[in-house]
């Protein structure tokens, strides 16, 4: 790979990192995994004293309701995912605002549902929000709304996985990279988890219709609920938007910068600003 592809990253200031589930919980038990949430708080915080804007999209809070309630498996009823998210939104914000304050940041909580996006009053709005809450320095910390969103049922308006979300959230604040953190190195050819001969693919130049039907909607966790079906339609939005975005596993946090640094790290997809590209469309027709 050229390594200038990479260089890039070097230098981009607006940033949204998206991490899942699955990267921040226990494998065994689902709880949350605060040892690297904290690791997660300090490379973010390194980040911004480098003079970097960071938005963070997190997952975790079903995970932290769980927790918080004793429960140790996934909701099976709408109810208990909204009751669950109600007690573990809170929970997950407390956590973050405490370690980001012994880093002296601060953190703002932002909840989104697709109608958010979709009112064109309370679209400017968000964005109006995300500019004043990045001028004024602090980490937005965004999720959907899940007491309000019901992704399991068909039809209804919801955004369904944070990996579009995430994407989404880059192209209203135009950011100029977005990062998925994941349970899987990247993207590749199959299933790693099924297919030993599965090849791995570390640069996407344009996202072509073969590179779509790669996509599975599954997921390895328990805890999560966007498989790589999700990340190539979250690519679709960030790279037509103008965004570079980068899969990579979340297992160590410190990916983020090595990514940051420019190494070989993850998937990269090469941002093709379309001029074409209408959110409003993507969201209503195409997601």
């Amino acid at each position: 790979m050229n390594i200038r592809e990479r260089d890039i990253l070097k230098d981009k200031q607006r940033i949204v990192i998206k991490i899942g589930s699955s990267s921040l919980t226990h494998t065994c038990t689902g709880d949350l995994n605060l040892m690297k949430i904290e690791k997660l708080v300090r490379v973010i915080s390194d980040l911004k004293g480098e003079g970097k804007e960071v938005v963070l999209v997190s997952s975790g809070a079903i995970a932290a309701g769980r927790q918080a309630l004793g429960h140790h498996s996934r909701p099976d009823t709408i109810a208990e995912k909204q009751a669950f998210a109600a007690v573990g939104q809170a929970r997950l914000m407390m956590v973050y605002q405490k370690l980001f304050a012994e880093y002296n940041q601060i953190a703002a909580q932002v909840l989104l549902t697709k109608n958010t996006m979709t009112h064109d009053t309370n679209r400017y709005n968000a964005q109006n929000t995300f500019d004043e809450l990045l001028k004024l320095g602090t980490i937005p910390i965004v999720n959907e709304n899940d007491t309000v969103s019901t992704s399991e049922i068909p039809l209804v308006d919801n955004f369904g996985d944070n990996d579009r979300l995430s994407a989404i959230v880059a192209a209203l604040i135009g950011a100029d990279l977005l990062i998925l953190l994941s349970d899987i190195d990247g993207l590749y050819s199959d299933d790693p988890r099924q297919n030993p001969d599965a090849k791995f693919i570390g640069l996407v130049r344009e996202i072509t219709p073969e590179l779509l039907r790669m996509g599975k909607s599954t997921s390895g966790s328990d805890v999560g609920t966007g498989g790589m079906a999700a990340k190539l339609a979250a690519a679709r939005i960030a790279t037509d938007a103008g965004s570079d975005m980068v899969i990579a596993n979340g297992d160590h946090v410190e990916v983020i910068q090595q990514i940051m640094a420019g190494e070989e790290k993850g998937t990269l997809f090469m941002a093709h600003p379309n001029h074409d590209f209408d959110l409003m469309n993507y969201i209503n027709y195409e997601y």
